[in-house]
């Protein structure tokens, strides 16, 4: 949908000076892709993950031609955690139970709720409560097989009674 409602270029660019285009968005990259020799113009940039589907050759290719320049978030980047949460928030906001039309509407809608967000903003603390609540205390029990449940004593294995139902290739969810 965005790519379709993207104004196509009148007219065609110098092949050098589309290539520079190209390249100058490479500059400064850990990893570089190589170029397709025919290029058209420069129409967007992609930022996404490193996702393996997203770096095969058929999708970088298929990419290049429809003019989108894909840029790969780093790896480990702490940063996105909290970038991906208010991304979400936003997200949801702005169109949960809503149909938008349009891309341009959509960005309206975008736009429209960032800026009321911003009037009263949330403050997003690293190593706030939530996660002291997740922080082992001692009185917090014993884990039960890797869930969020506690227990105040170890369930010993040697305790447990196998019921009939319970087999280990018992389906859980």
């Amino acid at each position: 949908m965005i790519l379709v409602a993207l104004p196509a270029c009148a007219v065609p660019a110098d092949a050098v000076v589309t290539r520079a285009a190209w390249e100058a968005w490479q500059d400064g990259l850990a990893e570089r892709f190589t170029l397709p020799d025919q290029l058209p113009p420069l129409r967007m940039l992609l930022v996404w993950d490193n996702l393996t589907g997203h770096k095969t050759a058929e999708m970088v290719v298929w990419l290049c031609r429809h003019g989108i320049m894909p840029l790969y978030t780093p790896l480990g980047g702490s940063w996105l955690n909290m970038a991906e949460s208010v991304q979400r928030i936003l997200k949801r906001r702005t169109l949960d139970g809503q149909h938008p039309q349009s891309p341009k509407e959509i960005g309206t809608w975008f736009q429209q709720t960032a800026q009321a967000w911003n009037q009263q903003p949330t403050p997003f603390l690293w190593n706030g409560k939530r996660r002291q609540r997740r922080r082992r205390q001692p009185g917090d029990g014993h884990a039960i097989g890797g869930s969020a449940a506690r227990t105040e004593q170890p369930i010993s294995p040697r305790r447990r009674r196998h019921h009939e139902w319970h087999t280990p290739r018992q389906v859980t969810h």
